[in-house]
């Protein structure tokens, strides 16, 4: 496929945007993920805010940990599967991942 799409500018701006609609979709499914999987294994809802001081030290971190690691990992896996989406569409890698 052409890759003179990049000099009209069009593919930086459509890669983008899927990026980051893909990145919020990930992360909005491990929210979702992470919420269930906390209410099951402690039976409790999460802590809305786990830096306020009513929050258990030990709940709080374990939230954080748990929260960070999988909407990381959830972000990643989605912005690869649409960076292999991408290419297989336009025949090229999305220009921000494109080596020099």
């Amino acid at each position: 496929m052409a890759k003179d799409k990049d000099a009209s500018g069009k593919d930086p701006k459509v890669w983008t945007v899927f990026a980051l609609v893909s990145s919020l979709a990930g992360a909005a499914v491990a929210k979702k993920a992470l919420t269930t999987g906390w209410k099951a294994a402690t039976g409790k809802e999460p802590p809305a805010n786990p830096a306020d001081p009513d929050v258990a030290m030990r709940e709080a971190v374990a939230w954080a940990v748990a929260s960070g690691t999988l909407v990381g990992l959830s972000r990643m896996v989605a912005q690869r599967r649409a960076a292999s989406y991408f290419a297989r569409s336009t025949g090229h890698l999305p220009p921000s991942l494109q080596k020099d």
